[in-house]
């Protein structure tokens, strides 16, 4: 059972496996009452263990043993000790199968780990550790099998019966019952087992791959959400062809399936053949889904499907190698999104989470490397460190190799490796292998934690034409980690010359066809860079692309940056350049008095980007949309939360009502004039209508309460009647909202994914979100203590993105959240964990706040029974 006295788990203390599995037999007999599990493994001493003959010890979590059978033998009490987590069996030979029968009781586990009911269907998750909430088992990653799953079930009742592998056998059994055998022929861990029994409809499609063969692929879904499978099926199939070009890898079984799963705690999961994914991460329709909502869609498919090879033919040797599988594959996710779509929309989109949330993580409590040393529990560790940090830190990889050399490192590394349980060292040993480098100093990206920062100098010799930039590294100590050494960064920049025109970056006099961009290698704690033949000033555009995830501090003007947006090559930069001149322009209202004015340039430079219908929409877009709180947040010493939203809403207005005429021309100019599409282009005109729109409504303006009131009731997709509803909701029009809200439920009550939406933009509302309200949407009848997502859509919502309401003086926010948090930590601990979130960084604030969220923690820290996984969080959180 859970206990509040976690163990620390250490990498150093790594030690094979014992024993290994080759063969595993399962037979699950599925009730409403609960489930029978017969596990029969085929079992051997592992020859590379030091350990010798010793106990076998299986783990196990909730589970009621029901017989021990050794090579068919019924064991009696005293040969083997159910401890409870553990299953030992103290005698066993060289080599021998060992037969395990346990009850479960899936109607009953609403921590959603192993396996579970929802919406009336059995399914499973087993990552990381739920495979032992199934039958006693050596639950890690380097025991790797080949499973045979046979699934009995009411037929009436549970229809369709899924497992990993391909279909072998199905047929009748007495008393209404009915049984399908599935078989994977590929060795894998048991977190990647995988099971689905309920009545689903089919959707199938198939895919050629590049050698002939056709795939089946199939998607199950409850029968109302039939319609809602197209963009998913069309996304695996994109992403199926994407991974044979770009990687050269071709899917090896002959099904691929999808199900779709309401109560579900993490986005998918990338069960060998067979993944399970929360149904808001795969249901899609013009109606019931915003544009964010089918690019999401499409890249947790794509990211879920790249697994089958940077995850499942290619594992993880233990849970601290975790990156290795994740970082990989949003890198791949993230490139095919890119490739797909807008390059330079996809990086700001992947930048600003690193910058708003993993660089937070860096900074906190929870701070760990890309692959940590330790860990309490490991469900803690499926971070935005893991996986947005592992990403980037595999980009830089590829910026340091270039694209060739990355993909013969790639190749290497799924050759050498195909059917292991490996390491991040392996991994970069095939890099080093394949391309000549070595990436030996590179390895402190892994080891190290922490957000490095680059402070950036430079100076101009007009007499001998030298521009020179000094560049200092520098990491912030973290929970356990002091006098880091420097990193390997590679760093993009260019120089612009005072028209706009890029200059040439010649490192040694004289030198010809110098390019206009260089990717410097920064090695040392301090470089200092020289550039000849440089006749002007530059501007320096620097860290083009976010080519490493660092900060950096040099002191441009508010003119460079005007500049900068007006002339970068780099469209990062240019979006950076923006973001960099509003956050100059909020900070220095935050606490200001009304006295102080919002810079006139500000301005001038919105109502370029607004009226101009020249420029890239796609980027526009994303220029419009000012730094977030939590961004600001973020860069602040001692945030106030309320006085950074009320400074940032202060030039939000100030734009919208000296751009009203404006922002009216924009919105009436970004119309719909053509059938609803998931394109770049209309991506762009529905996110510039609706900022418009979200502007407008901002200063109570009367056309604009209008067009939203119009665009509401008459919008053919969710993306335009969300913006709307948005913008009409964080208005000051409250009969409006009210009217608009009541609609909007009305009309959709019955589709759970289109609800959380409802949910939602509600909790992230100050204006709609107060913390009465945030109660009364915990009662009300569509809310579901079991569902991660509903939860998610009111609690999260309110605590990540309400944040002048969150952070409120009297600290009634951080009480709240602690109240929840203790809730739900009896019921569903990994979800509880990930709530508890926004408490963590009290110190980061202000004293009058920080306080009081400290005392939140110390509320949660102080119940009775506390989860591992709520522990780790609260006590590293209260450390000193």
């Amino acid at each position: 059972m859970r206990t509040n006295q976690p163990k620390t788990i250490y990498l150093s203390e790594y030690r094979v496996p014992a024993y290994l599995v080759d063969t595993v037999d399962l037979r699950f007999e599925l009730f409403e009452d609960g489930a029978r599990v017969h596990s029969t493994l085929s079992v051997r001493r592992n020859p590379e263990s030091e350990a010798g003959a010793v106990p076998l010890e299986l783990d196990g979590d909730s589970l009621k043993l029901e017989s021990v059978s050794l090579d068919g033998v019924p064991l009696a009490q005293g040969q083997f000790e159910d401890q409870g987590d553990r299953l030992v069996v103290s005698q066993v030979p060289e080599s021998f199968e060992l037969t395990v029968v346990t009850w479960i009781e899936p109607q009953n586990n609403t921590r959603l780990e192993g396996l579970y009911k929802s919406s009336g269907m059995f399914c499973t998750q087993c990552e990381a550790e739920g495979f032992r909430c199934i039958t006693f088992f050596p639950d890690r990653p380097d025991v790797m099998s080949r499973f045979r799953t046979r699934i009995e079930a009411d037929s009436k009742s549970y229809p369709v019966l899924l497992s990993n592998g391909n279909d072998v056998e199905r047929g009748d059994l007495p008393d209404g019952r009915h049984f399908v055998t599935w078989e994977d022929p590929f060795p894998k861990p048991c977190y990647l087992f995988a099971l689905v029994a309920g009545d689903l409809v089919e959707k199938r499609d198939s895919f050629k791959t590049c050698s002939g063969r056709d795939i089946d692929l199939r998607m199950y879904v409850e029968p109302r959400n039939a319609e809602k499978c197209d963009h998913a099926m069309d996304s695996l199939k994109r992403s199926m062809r994407w991974d044979e070009e770009v990687y050269g890898r071709e899917y090896d079984l002959d099904i691929f399936m999808i199900v779709a799963v309401d109560d579900f705690n993490m986005g998918a999961m990338e069960n060998k053949g067979l993944n399970i994914f929360n149904s808001s991460c795969v249901l899609a329709s013009q109606e019931t889904a915003t544009d964010l909502a089918f690019q999401r869609i499409e890249a947790i498919v794509a990211h879920e499907y790249f697994h089958n090879w940077s995850g499942n033919r290619v594992t993880c040797r233990d849970w601290f190698q975790l990156s290795l599988k994740e970082g990989f594959t949003v890198f791949r996710d993230s490139c095919f999104s890119a490739d797909t779509g807008s390059p330079t929309v996809k990086r700001i989109e992947d930048v600003t989470l690193l910058r708003t949330a993993q660089f937070a993580e860096d900074a906190g409590p929870m701070a760990h490397p890309v692959r940590p040393s330790s860990y309490m529990e490991i469900s803690n560790f499926y971070t935005l460190t893991i996986y947005e940090k592992g990403a980037e830190v595999v980009r830089m990889i590829h910026i340091l190799l270039g694209p060739e050399m990355f993909r013969k490192g790639s190749d290497l590394y799924f050759e050498r490796h195909d059917g292991q349980a490996v390491t991040t060292d392996d991994f970069l040993q095939a890099m080093e292998d394949a391309s000549g480098r070595d990436l030996s100093q590179f390895r402190r990206w892994y080891e190290q934690a922490g957000t490095p920062v680059l402070e950036v100098s430079d100076e101009f010799d007009a007499n001998a034409c030298v521009y020179r930039l000094s560049i200092r590294q520098q990491i912030p100590d973290t929970p356990g980690q002091t006098n880091k050494q420097p990193q390997h960064i590679p760093f993009a920049l260019g120089l612009l010359g005072n028209r706009g025109q890029a200059l040439p970056l010649r490192l040694v006099a004289g030198e010809v066809d110098a390019p206009a961009e260089r990717v410097l290698e920064l090695t040392e704690t301090e470089h200092t860079f020289e550039f000849h033949g440089i006749d002007e000033h530059p501007v320096p555009s620097l860290l083009r692309d976010f080519s490493a995830p660092v900060r950096v501090r040099y002191p441009w003007s508010r003119e460079q940056l005007l500049f900068l947006m007006s002339h970068d090559p780099d469209g990062f930069n240019r979006w950076d350049a923006g973001q960099r001149l509003a956050v100059d322009v909020i900070q220095e209202l935050v606490g200001a008095s009304k006295d102080v004015a919002v810079d006139p340039r500000l301005v001038t430079a919105y109502g370029h980007l607004v009226s101009d219908a020249s420029l890239d929409q796609a980027l526009v877009a994303k220029m419009l949309q000012l730094p977030s709180e939590a961004y600001l947040i973020e860069l602040a010493d001692a945030a106030d939360a309320p006085a950074i939203h009320a400074a940032r809403e202060r030039v939000v207005k100030h734009l919208a009502i000296a751009l009203r005429d404006e922002l009216v021309a924009c919105y009436r100019r970004n119309a719909e004039s053509e059938a609803y599409q998931v394109t770049p282009e209309q991506i762009a005109r529905r996110s510039l209508r609706n900022t418009a729109l979200s502007w407008l409504l901002l200063i109570n303006d009367e056309e604009g309460r209008e067009l939203a009131v119009r665009q509401f009731r008459d919008a053919d997709n969710m993306t335009d009647r969300m913006g709307a509803l948005r913008a009409l909701v964080n208005s000051d029009y409250e009969d409006e909202r009210d009217r608009v809200l009541s609609e909007f439920y009305t009309r959709f009550q019955d589709d759970p994914q289109v609800i959380e939406q409802w949910f939602s933009v509600q909790a992230a509302s100050d204006r709609a979100g107060s913390l009465p309200q945030i109660r009364a949407l915990l009662e009300h009848e569509a809310f579901d203590w079991k569902n991660p997502n509903k939860v998610r859509s009111v609690i999260g919502a309110f605590a990540g993105q309400n944040l002048a309401e969150f952070h409120r003086a009297d600290g009634s926010g951080y009480d709240f959240l602690a109240e929840q948090v203790c809730r739900l930590d009896d019921s569903n601990p990994q979800i509880a964990a990930r709530l508890v979130t926004p408490l963590t960084r009290w110190k980061k604030f202000a004293p009058a706040y920080g306080e009081r969220m400290k005392a939140g923690l110390e509320l949660i820290r102080d119940k009775s029974g506390l989860s591992r996984d709520v522990y780790e969080v609260v006590h590293k959180s209260l450390a000193d």
